[in-house]
């Protein structure tokens, strides 16, 4: 790929658009949206479904775009829970229910519900007693969605819940309820990535067009045109996502650059399909599906471009090469954000996507043929080949999440090192263009240098964070040198394992226990499992008020409770009563100028004689 192409004004514009969206936008409610009414509780809407209903246990939840509330004109979208069948996809509704915010708990390293659906634009939720329909969607639309049901559930009523769920993944992106065992086996074994609908299948969809209308001798305008319409029916059958949006818009840049005798490029229409989805919807640079998909892309495009295989190569190497290229690029483009949300790297995916890549596109093609032949009622010509392949295939992903180190265990990067990782990652995949190299490689090496510099320098504060969940509390500490403690062991032990995580250390120093009850020791038994302590003080027995331990450099004076009443006043809990639970201590933690002491069970940091209380269902972090 020659450098010319990163000056071009499209490009440079993205990257001023994402820049500015990620410093200064943060996804909020507009002055019409939905969300203005929940204080009533209760509302009576009018909206039109536009996406595919999630089948879960006890409702199908879909997301709604709301035209009015009442006589009142409203905008937005509303994640709405039906009890049983959701209305049609692009249908016209009148939904009565009760309205509330999404359910938040911001623990850090943890899942936010409330912070995921505002990546989409949704900020409030409605729980649906009566719906009303009023406008049914279009013939078109509801042949796209009469379609899609029946590929569902034609896998669903033939095949036990694991092989639907992995045919209705590798086809249409929708593998509704999978179990937790298998799902996180496709994580460990890197194939995750195959039970989403994306570019793959749209490519894969466009393929089978070109080799159909080959046989038949078809001119290649009518080719390309019948490929496209296809493709695009494909796209929306399978949800019409960010990914699939994306693919589809680049194959009709691609075309549109063919029938006006100009090479748009792959390139360009991935950056003019990422513009446009950011300006329809920015708060999409927050979504790690938007974030991982794009980049993913980015990467195979330019590493396809620029690392040219041998002509002389027979095809069958070429191909695996090729699969291996992409996903050695794919996961190494991935790595910061895969670490950063997931905690946890997958190196057998290297291996095992030069396998499962090609047998999920055999099997995507497989299932559809069994999904027609079951609509011409002779289904049971494929259904044992259809069932050995899905067999196969999930026999295959629990083999490779098997192998050791299939996953292994990451602690988040913090910013310095991705941008400095990202520069050094663009001179690689540029590695065979010397010339390019040769004027790339000072301004990359000086970003890379200068951001860690910048990360220690500037934002490598001593931090404390206090954490808390439904009133559970604890209280993480780093300091500069890396140091971690953790005051209190109230929260579940696996939340805590991802906190001290997302901090960017893999163990702690030690676990400070603020009161000797069974909950919080067996909390610090789980947490154990997930990460390495090297020590833990329990009160009462490793340490009485009065004693002063040093722990990796930061000294802990053990005392008796200090707690808050009522009147927001401090009191000191004096006495020991032998009884489990009953009695808490305080730690007071200083390192060269760093003074301060943990309180209230966890609850609150006492620093310079002020009282910084932590939040409920938040992580507040006060930098020292």
């Amino acid at each position: 790929m020659h450098y010319s192409y990163y000056k071009r004004p499209l490009l440079l514009l993205l990257i001023v658009y994402i820049t500015a969206l990620v410093f200064f936008y943060k996804p909020g409610p507009g002055k019409q949206d939905i969300s203005r009414y929940i204080p009533q509780k209760t509302v009576t809407l009018v909206g039109k479904v536009i996406g595919f209903p999630a089948v879960k246990t006890k409702s199908r939840n879909v997301i709604v775009k709301v035209y009015s509330v009442g006589s009142e004109k409203a905008g937005g979208y509303i994640y709405a829970r039906f009890p049983q069948e959701a209305p049609q996809w692009h249908e016209t509704v009148e939904i009565s229910g009760t309205i509330k915010a999404p359910y938040s708990v911001a623990l850090l390293g943890n899942f936010d519900w409330a912070a995921y659906l505002a990546t989409k634009g949704v900020f409030s939720e409605i729980k649906v007693s009566d719906v009303k329909p009023i406008a049914p969607p279009s013939w078109f639309l509801r042949s796209i969605a009469r379609v899609r049901s029946d590929i569902l559930n034609t896998f669903e009523q033939n095949f036990d819940r694991s092989l639907s769920a992995i045919a209705g993944g590798v086809l249409l992106g929708e593998r509704g309820e999978m179990d937790p065992e298998l799902y996180a086996d496709f994580q460990d074994s890197g194939a995750i990535h195959l039970l989403v609908a994306s570019g793959g299948n749209v490519g894969f969809v466009t393929l089978v067009v070109f080799a159909f209308c080959a046989l038949f001798g078809i001119s290649r305008k009518k080719t390309v045109l019948l490929a496209l319409v296809i493709a695009g029916i494909y796209t929306l059958i399978a949800g019409a996502d960010a990914p699939l949006t994306r693919a589809y818009f680049m194959t009709v840049c691609t075309v549109m650059g063919y029938f006006l005798h100009r090479n748009s490029g792959v390139f360009q229409g991935l950056v003019l399909s990422c513009l446009v989805i950011l300006l329809l919807r920015p708060s999409s640079v927050f979504e790690t599906g938007f974030e991982m998909s794009f980049l993913a892309t980015l990467a195979i495009v330019i590493c396809m471009n620029v690392y040219e295989l041998p002509y002389r190569w027979p095809r069958w190497v070429k191909f695996f090469v090729q699969i291996f290229m992409a996903t050695l690029s794919t996961q190494l483009v991935l790595l910061p954000v895969f670490t950063n949300v997931f905690f946890k790297v997958s190196f057998v995916g290297l291996f095992s996507n030069m396998v499962l890549v090609p047998m999920a596109s055999l099997l995507m093609a497989v299932s559809f043929a069994y999904y027609v032949f079951s609509c011409l009622h002779i289904g049971f010509l494929l259904k044992g080949v259809t069932w050995a392949c899905l067999w196969g295939f999930k026999t295959l992903v629990s083999f490779f999440a098997a192998q050791p180190f299939a996953s292994v265990q990451a602690a988040a990067w913090r910013p310095g090192w991705v941008a400095a990782y990202y520069a050094g990652l663009f001179l690689l995949f540029h590695l065979p263009q010397k010339e390019f190299i040769r004027r790339a490689w000072k301004p990359f090496l000086a970003v890379a240098v200068l951001a860690v510099a910048v990360q220690y320098i500037f934002f490598n504060a001593p931090t404390v964070w206090l954490l808390n969940e439904w009133n559970k509390n604890a209280v993480l500490f780093r300091t500069p040198g890396g140091t971690r403690l953790l005051i209190g062991a109230s929260i579940d032990g696996e939340k805590l394992a991802r906190a001290v995580l997302k901090s960017g250390g893999k163990k702690l120093d030690a676990v400070l226990i603020n009161q000797n009850d069974a909950k919080q020791l067996a909390q610090v038994k789980i947490l154990q499992e997930k990460i390495t302590v090297d020590r833990v003080l329990v009160p009462f027995e490793d340490a009485w008020p009065g004693d002063t331990q040093n722990i990796a450099g930061v000294q802990v004076d053990t005392l008796w409770g200090i707690l808050l009443n009522k009147e927001h006043a401090l009191w000191t809990n004096r006495g020991y009563s032998g009884a489990a639970g009953q009695d808490s201590v305080s730690y007071a933690l200083s390192r060269k100028n760093i003074d301060f002491t943990v309180a209230g069970n966890g609850r609150f940091i006492l620093l310079n004689d002020e009282i910084i209380d932590n939040e409920r269902n938040r992580t507040r972090a006060v930098k020292l």
